[in-house]
C-alpha cells in the first residue's frame, strides 16, 4: 500500500463517522465492487458544478482529462463549457511517475474521497488514477456524488478480454470501443487473436503474401495496430497479440505452403472447427520465419508477453510424414506431444531473443519448457491446479467464455482458485447414498458420460458428480419434485447443469438442462459410489504466486462487428468483478442489481453499444422504427445457451463464415431480465401464497405477453428471418394463459385434476425445445408455478 493511504484514512476518519460496507457488496452502482467502501452513517451527497476543476499532481494525464470531462458531460447532460470559478474541485495526486506503458506489475491501487469540500483521488501510479476515475464516473448520478471513501486495489494482476478478429474481422473502431469497455471495467489486458485457419490479419513487411493471400483483404496495417496499442495505452490497457503456432495454421498454409508439414495444396477455410495444417518442426526455415515475424510483432506490441496459441494440434500431418518421423527418432521424441514441446522450446528461445515471454493455451504446458511461460487455461480447474502445483504460472478462461450464451450468475460463481470438496463426498456413519451412472448425448461430439451420488444426510441432502476423466465436484440445491423425481444443480465447463430425472426401478430417465437447453438422458443405478478423481489442490502459496488472474474469451464463429457489444456487455463487468473484487463478494442478487446500473452507465458514459446494436437490428427485422411488439416478444425468449447454437448450425451444414448472423437469436441478450424477475416473483408467491404484490406483478407481465402476440405476429409473418418464430409466438401466448390460469386457481384455492396437470406439462415440454436457435425462457418460471400445485 502506498505510504500516503494509511495517513489519509486516519485523517478522514476524524471528520465523519463512517460505516464500512463489507461483503456482500452494498447498493452503490459500482462494478467491480471495491475492496473497501465507507460512507457517512447519515449519508449525504456532493452536488457537482461542471466541468470539474481537475488538478493533477505527480504525473501528466493531459490526454485523459478531456476524455473524462466529455464523459461527465454525457452523464450529466451538461454543456461543454470552460471551467468556472465555482467548479467542483477534483484533485488527483499520483505518488510516483512511471513508464507510460502499462506493465504486468503496474500498481493499480487508489483511494477516492468524496466529501462536502470536493473530490480527492490518490493513486500510486497513473494506472491507479485511471482505475479510480472509472469508479468515480460510475458514482455520478444526476450531477451529484454520494459522500464516500474508497480504498481499492485489484485481487489479481491479470484481468483481460480476448477478442477473436480472425474468424470474423473486427474493424479498428469496433475494437477501440471494446478497449473503452475493458478500461471502464477496470480490466487491463486486451488479448488480440490475430491469426487462425480462417484469416491472417497481421500485416507483415517481410512476408506480405500473408495478408495478400490469406486475409480476403481484411487485415490490420502496422500503423493501425500501433494505433490500437497507443489507444489502449492511454487507457491503461495492455495489448497482448496472439499469433498461432504450430496449428490453427490453414491461412498461413495458403500463403506459405513451404513451411507446412504436408505439401498441400491448401485453400482458405470457410468453416469452423479444428483443421489439419501444421508447421513442420523439422524444417529450419520455419524457425527463421518465426524469428523474423516475431521481430515485427515485437516492434509493434511493447508488452512483454506474446501469445503463441499452441492449442488443438491435430498431429495427423506429423504422423503421416516420413521425414518428420525420422526427425523425431533422431531427436528422441517419442510422440507428437514431445514434438510440440520441442517446437515450443525452439520458439521460446526466439521470443527470449526478442525480449518476449511465451504465453499459450493449456497444450503448451510441458516439463521441458521453462517456468517463465504463462499458460492460459481453457480446460479448467484440473489443468490450472496442475499448472500451479508444478510452479508454472497460469490464468483462467474456462467459465469466462462470453461467446457462449451463459447467465451472468454462472460467470460470477467461477472462481480462479480451484475449489476443494471439503470432505463433502465422504459418506458418514448413519448416512445413506444412492449412485447413478448416466449418458448424455450432445448435438456434436461424444456423449457426456459420468455418475452422480446423492447422500441422504442429517440436515438435508448433499451430493457429488463425477464426469468421465474430470475431477469430482459437489452438486447443490438437491430437491425431490416427487417421491421418484429429483433435480439438482452443478456448474461445469459447459455451464450450469440441472437435471430433471425420474427413477423407475434401477433406471433413470429425463433430461439435463445445459444452461436453458434440454438434453435427453438415460442412466442406471450403481451398486456403490464410484472412486472418482479427487482434486489435489495446490497450497495457498502456490495459488497466490502462480495464478495471476483470468481472461474472458470472445471467439467469433457466431459474432461479428454488428453484435459484438451484445455478447460482451454488460456480462464482461461480471468477469471483471470476479477478477478484481474480494473473493467473498459473491451475492448474486446484489450483483444483478448493480449490473443493471452499470449496463445503462456503460452505454451513456463509455459509449458501448449493446442496446444500440439490438435496437438497430430490431428495426431491420421489423422493417419499422416501431419495434415495441418485437421487444416485448423477445423478453420471453433467450438464445439457446452453451454451444447449442453452434452445434445446430454444424448439424445443418451452416457452421461457416457464409452463415448470416441476422436472426433474432443473434441480438437477444444472453438472459432475459424480465424472466429472471418473473422467476423471483414466482418464488415469492410459492413461499407465501398470500403475497398479493408478487401475484399482481406476475399477472401484469403475463398479460403483457399474451396481449402482445396479435401485435407481433404480423411482424413475424412479413420477414423471412422472423417467420420460423410464428409457432413460438403461439406457444408464448399459450404459456402466458396457462400462468394466468394457475394464478386464478391459486387465488380461488382450486386444484387442477391430474389430467389437466399432465396436459400442461406436455405443453411446457414441447415449448421447451429449441426453435430457430431460441428457447422460450418463460417455460421455466411457469413450470415452477405448475409444480407448486402438487
Amino acid at each position: 500500500m502506498p505510504w500516503f493511504l494509511p495517513r489519509l484514512l486516519f485523517t478522514c476518519s476524524l471528520i465523519l463517522p463512517f460505516a464500512v460496507i463489507a461483503a456482500p457488496a452494498g447498493t452503490l452502482p459500482l462494478m467491480p465492487w471495491p475492496q473497501q467502501v465507507e460512507q457517512p452513517e447519515e449519508g449525504g451527497s456532493l452536488a457537482l458544478t461542471m466541468p470539474l476543476a481537475i488538478q493533477v499532481e505527480g504525473d501528466n494525464l493531459k490526454e485523459s482529462l478531456p476524455r473524462w470531462q466529455q464523459r461527465l458531460a454525457r452523464q450529466t447532460g451538461s454543456p461543454d463549457l470552460p471551467v468556472s470559478a465555482s467548479a467542483t474541485p477534483l484533485n488527483i495526486r499520483i505518488a510516483r511517475q512511471v513508464d507510460e506503458v502499462p506493465q504486468p506489475d503496474s500498481d493499480e491501487s487508489y483511494r477516492l474521497v468524496v466529501s462536502a469540500d470536493g473530490i480527492t483521488l490518490d493513486a500510486a501510479t497513473r494506472f491507479g488514477a485511471m482505475r479510480g476515475m472509472e469508479t468515480l464516473l460510475q458514482l455520478v448520478h444526476n450531477s451529484a456524488l454520494p459522500l464516500v471513501t474508497i480504498n481499492d486495489r485489484p485481487r489479481f494482476p491479470w484481468r483481460g478480454i480476448m477478442i477473436d478478429s480472425a474468424r470474423h474481422f473486427m474493424p479498428v473502431e469496433t475494437l477501440k470501443r471494446q478497449i473503452d469497455g475493458i478500461a471502464a471495467a477496470r480490466m487491463n489486458v486486451f488479448h488480440w487473436h490475430l491469426t487462425d485457419d480462417q484469416g491472417w490479419r497481421f500485416a507483415s513487411r517481410h512476408f506480405p503474401q500473408l495478408q495478400e493471400k490469406a486475409s480476403d483483404g481484411l487485415w490490420y496495417s502496422q500503423q493501425q495496430m500501433r494505433d490500437i496499442v497507443s489507444y489502449a495505452t492511454r487507457r491503461g490497457v495492455r495489448v497482448v497479440p496472439e499469433i498461432d503456432f504450430p496449428g490453427h495454421a490453414s491461412a498461413l498454409a495458403v500463403a506459405m505452403p513451404e513451411l507446412m508439414a504436408a505439401p498441400g495444396p491448401y485453400q482458405m477455410e470457410r468453416g469452423w472447427g479444428v483443421f489439419k495444417p501444421l508447421l513442420d518442426p523439422s524444417n529450419e526455415q520455419v524457425y527463421q520465419f518465426i524469428d523474423t515475424l516475431v521481430g515485427e510483432v515485437a516492434e509493434i506490441f511493447p508488452d512483454p508477453w506474446l501469445h503463441i496459441g499452441g492449442d488443438e494440434v491435430d498431429p495427423s500431418q506429423w504422423n503421416d510424414s516420413a521425414a518428420i518421423r525420422q526427425f523425431m527418432q533422431q531427436k528422441g521424441l517419442k510422440d507428437s506431444q514431445a514434438l510440440q514441446a520441442y517446437f515450443n522450446q525452439r520458439v521460446e528461445k526466439i521470443l527470449e531473443k526478442h525480449q518476449r515471454r511465451m504465453m499459450g493455451w493449456d497444450e503448451i504446458y510441458h516439463a521441458d519448457l521453462p517456468r517463465s511461460i504463462l499458460i492460459q487455461s481453457w480446460r479448467g480447474p484440473d489443468s490450472l491446479g496442475e499448472i500451479a502445483k508444478n510452479n508454472y504460472q497460469g490464468i483462467l478462461s474456462t467459465g469466462f467464455y462470453l461467446d457462449q450464451a451463459q447467465p451472468a450468475a454462472f460467470h460470477y460463481r467461477n472462481e480462479v482458485w480451484p475449489q476443494g470438496l471439503k470432505e463433502g463426498d465422504r459418506i458418514r456413519e448413519g448416512e445413506a447414498a444412492q449412485s447413478w451412472k448416466f449418458s448424455l448425448p450432445r448435438l456434436k461430439g461424444k456423449p457426456l458420460q459420468g455418475s452422480f451420488t446423492l447422500i441422504d444426510a442429517v440436515g438435508g441432502w448433499r451430493g457429488f458428480i463425477d464426469f468421465e476423466g474430470r475431477s469430482r465436484r459437489m452438486v447443490r440445491e438437491i430437491r425431490w419434485l416427487s417421491p421418484t423425481q429429483f433435480t439438482f444443480r452443478v456448474d461445469s465447463w459447459m455451464g450450469e447443469l440441472q437435471p430433471v430425472l425420474t427413477q423407475a426401478g434401477d433406471n433413470i430417465s429425463g433430461y439435463w438442462r445445459i444452461g436453458n437447453v434440454r438434453y435427453p438422458t438415460v442412466g442406471s443405478r450403481l451398486p456403490q459410489p464410484p472412486q472418482g478423481i479427487t482434486p489435489e489442490l495446490p497450497d495457498e502459496a502456490q495459488l497466490k504466486n502462480n495464478l495471476l488472474g483470468g481472461e474472458a474469451a470472445l471467439w467469433s464463429e457466431i459474432i461479428d462487428e454488428n453484435v459484438i457489444d451484445v455478447r460482451l456487455w454488460p456480462r464482461a463487468f461480471v468477469v471483471a468483478e470476479r477478477l478484481w473484487s474480494a473473493k467473498d463478494v459473491t451475492d448474486e442478487k446484489n450483483m444483478y442489481q448493480r449490473l443493471a446500473a452499470v449496463d445503462s452507465w456503460s452505454a451513456v458514459s463509455v459509449g458501448l453499444q449493446q442496446h444500440a446494436e439490438t435496437q438497430l437490428q430490431m428495426m431491420r427485422l421489423a422493417n419499422s422504427s416501431d419495434t415495441i411488439p418485437l421487444q416485448i416478444f423477445a423478453q420471453a425468449l433467450e438464445p439457446a445457451q452453451f454451444y447449442t447454437r453452434q452445434h445446430l448450425k454444424y448439424q445443418a451444414g451452416h457452421y461457416t463464415q457464409a452463415e448470416p448472423l441476422n436472426r433474432l437469436a443473434d441480438i437477444l441478450p444472453t438472459e432475459s431480465n424480465k424472466i429472471r424477475e418473473l422467476d423471483q416473483q414466482v418464488d415469492a408467491l410459492i413461499a407465501n401464497r398470500g403475497d398479493r404484490k408478487a401475484a399482481q406483478a406476475i399477472r401484469r407481465q403475463l398479460e403483457a405477453w399474451r396481449q402482445n402476440i396479435p401485435l407481433v405476429e404480423p411482424m413475424l409473418t412479413q420477414n423471412p428471418q422472423l417467420r420460423p418464430l410464428i409457432p413460438v409466438a403461439g406457444q408464448v401466448a399459450q404459456i402466458s394463459q396457462m400462468g394466468l390460469s394457475l394464478l386464478d386457481a391459486m387465488e380461488k384455492e382450486r386444484a387442477f385434476g391430474a389430467r389437466e396437470v399432465a396436459k400442461m406439462h406436455q405443453l411446457l415440454d414441447q415449448a421447451a425445445l429449441t426453435q430457430d436457435e431460441v428457447v422460450i425462457a418463460l417455460v421455466y418460471p411457469i413450470e415452477k408455478l405448475l409444480r407448486s400445485e402438487r
